[in-house]
Order: structure tokens, then C-alpha cells, then sequence
């Protein structure tokens, strides 16, 4: 085992909060080491890469990276009839290409001097520093502070005695290429628990790929969530122009949706993204977050680095700020108990009352985001 080496901050995951927080600590003059198990950030990704407008507004994502804008949300009972359209005045939703944007995110992070390790997977703490297993073999580091970006199963809150994920969906999904065809771009959401049990199923068609997936809870798949995709794939709203010869790729993984964790740091180090529970409770959105607490994070490693104590981690506190998420919380809880088919299609006649558009609006159109930190 080589080493010890000797940085400021470790971050294990090469996520977008994993890059985020170790761009903004690296810009301050920090030394930060991102250590990420994969040996490309193209394979392997969990995600959708749906942005939101805030995020939009707020971060300077690279533009082409970026699908085209999204106007309009369709929302299906399970018979697929009579469906909920939804269109706003505002560019609301854009699809990251996900393997682009992590490249660009590595790129500006290894600009700003952080040190970026793949291939190398984190194995845990120890009296001598945190052990990692590198291409070239085992190794040792000594970082003042350790950053767990490592996902909904995060080793590295378990290492640190902090709050843990119990809350999880899973998802899979498959994107295609579509042919050019008539009508905007569309979010396509069908509620229906023999699918998607506890969630959605949807299909995103921004006039360049359809994103085609379910997600719901594990233990409550009728035959198995690819069974699911598979049949859902088959009736699909909106897939009459893909091109299924030319599949692009599959996607799936664990999302957390209790909300964001209470205990998410303490002297040694902190979460951020997923490992965090950063993600919306009721959409189960978590690119908004994952930057806006990434910021966070680095605040307060940088100032406890400053400092030369970890006090300023004292106030990575999640339990204040998952007061602000006490409504998506409820209906979280809500939507956990569609459980017949009868009982989306329910919940689907009230979204075609006023007051139910005008709650679906706000919710599917608002300016909220991740709350700010005080």
C-alpha cells in the first residue's frame, strides 16, 4: 500500500455534486482529490438529466449539452385516455446529455487544480488515513475532510456515522433516437401502479431522444421493474417515431425519496448530492439540489479549512433544511398509497378540475427550488 498522500478534501464520486463541490473548494485554493470507482464518467449513468428552469436560470451548464426546450406536460391515467395537457409560456424542462456534461464538469474541475482519480474505489477509513483502491493497487490519503458523493447507498455515510437512505425507488430506463414528426416537445408522465408502483412511468421526447422509463418501488414490481419497462415500452404514449434499431442506451438505479437526510455532516466530513437524500420527495428530481447543495457544502468545508476547526460544519445541518420540504414529504406519502389502477385514474379526474390544474401547475411549472441555507 502506497502513500500516505495528503490533501485538503477527498470527495469519493465524480457525480455532478462530487465535481461541484470539489470545483468551487479547488477555486478557493483548497488541494481536493475526487475519487471516482468508474474508469469513464460515460458508462453507468443513473439519471434522466432532467433540468428544470430554475437550474437553467442559475448554473452555467454548457449549452450543447442540452436538448431542446420543453414546454408541455401530459399527464395519462392507466387506460391512457383522456389525458391532462399541461403547456406553459416558459422553456420549463431541458435533457442533459449526461455523459457530455460530466465530461465537462471533470474538465472544469481538473482547470480549477482538482486532482481526479478514476478507476479507483473507495474501501473505507482507517487510523492511517482513508484507504482506496487505485489501477496500480491500493493506496492510503490523508484529507483533513471526507465528502461523500457516492450515492443513494453511500459507503461513505456509513463510515462517518451519518443518516443513511431508507427510502428508495428504483428505475430503469432506455433512450432512443426519434425521427423529426409533428407536435412539440413533451413530458409524457402515466400514473399507473401496475407499472410504476408508488411513481411514474414517462416518456421525454425532446425532438432528438425519447426517454423511455418506470420507476417504483422495489418490493412492489407485478413481474420485476424490467418486466414493467418492457410492457410499458410496448404501449407507450408518444413512441410512434422512435427508432428502435437504434438504441442509444439503458439507464437504471436506486433514487432516494425520504427527503433530505437529518445528520448529513459532522468533524470528519460531509454528504452531498444523493448520499445525501438531495433529491425532491414527490418528483424525486435531484439535479437542482445536488448543485444548489453542493454550494453549500462548499461553503462550509472551506471556511472550516480557513478556520483550521471543523465548527463551520456545524451549520451543514439537514434536519433545518428539511423543514422546507414538508409538503412534498405528504404527498410523497400520498402517492406511495396509489396502489389499483382505480386509484390513479381517480387522482387523474381531480387533475382535470381547475383547482387540480391550477396544483398541478404550480408544482409542475414553479419557481421553487432547493432551499437556500441561513
Amino acid at each position: 500500500m502506497t502513500g500516505p498522500d495528503a490533501v485538503d478534501v477527498l470527495v469519493v464520486g465524480a457525480g455532478l455534486a462530487g465535481l461541484h463541490t470539489a470545483t468551487l473548494l479547488a477555486r478557493r485554493g483548497h488541494q481536493v482529490l475526487v475519487a471516482e470507482r468508474r474508469t469513464t464518467l460515460t458508462g453507468a449513468i443513473r439519471t434522466t438529466g432532467i433540468f428544470v428552469r430554475k437550474t437553467l436560470d442559475d448554473f452555467p451548464l454548457p449549452e450543447d449539452c442540452l436538448g431542446p426546450p420543453i414546454r408541455r406536460v401530459v399527464l395519462y391515467p392507466p387506460s391512457l385516455q383522456r389525458p391532462v395537457t399541461l403547456d406553459s409560456a416558459r422553456d420549463e424542462y431541458r435533457v442533459g446529455d449526461m455523459a457530455g456534461l460530466y465530461l465537462a464538469a471533470a474538465r472544469t474541475a481538473v482547470d480549477a487544480g482538482v486532482r481526479l482519480a478514476l478507476g479507483t474505489r473507495y474501501l473505507g477509513r482507517a487510523d492511517d488515513g482513508v484507504r482506496l483502491a487505485g489501477p496500480e493497487g491500493p493506496v492510503r490519503v490523508r484529507a483533513r475532510f471526507l465528502v461523500g458523493a457516492d450515492g443513494a447507498r453511500s459507503r461513505v455515510a456509513r463510515d462517518l456515522g451519518l443518516d443513511r437512505n431508507r427510502q428508495l425507488l428504483v428505475g430503469a430506463e432506455e433512450v432512443f433516437p426519434v425521427s423529426p414528426g409533428a407536435g412539440p416537445p413533451a413530458f409524457h408522465c402515466v400514473l399507473d401502479p401496475s407499472l410504476a408502483p408508488g411513481y411514474l412511468a414517462w416518456v421525454v421526447d425532446d425532438g432528438e431522444h425519447a426517454h423511455v422509463g418506470v420507476a417504483g418501488y422495489p418490493d412492489r414490481f407485478p413481474g420485476g421493474m424490467r418486466a414493467a419497462l418492457t410492457r410499458f415500452r410496448a404501449a407507450a404514449p408518444g413512441l410512434d417515431r422512435i427508432d428502435r434499431v437504434g438504441e442509444v442506451e439503458r439507464r437504471g438505479g436506486p433514487i432516494p425519496v425520504g427527503g433530505l437526510l437529518r445528520r448529513i455532516g459532522c468533524a470528519e466530513g460531509l454528504l452531498v448530492g444523493d448520499a445525501a437524500g438531495a433529491v425532491s420527495p414527490l418528483t424525486a428530481g435531484g439535479l437542482d439540489p445536488c448543485l444548489r447543495l453542493s454550494e453549500h457544502a462548499a461553503d462550509v468545508l472551506s471556511d472550516a479549512l480557513q478556520a483550521g476547526r471543523p465548527d463551520p460544519l456545524d451549520h451543514y445541518d439537514g434536519a433545518a433544511l428539511r423543514t422546507s420540504f414538508r409538503g412534498r414529504l405528504l404527498l410523497r406519502q400520498g402517492l406511495a398509497q396509489v396502489r389499483t389502477p382505480a386509484m390513479a385514474a381517480a387522482g387523474l379526474a381531480v387533475l382535470r378540475t381547475p383547482v387540480g390544474r391550477a396544483a398541478a401547475r404550480r408544482v409542475l411549472f414553479g419557481d421553487r427550488s432547493f432551499p437556500t441555507p441561513h
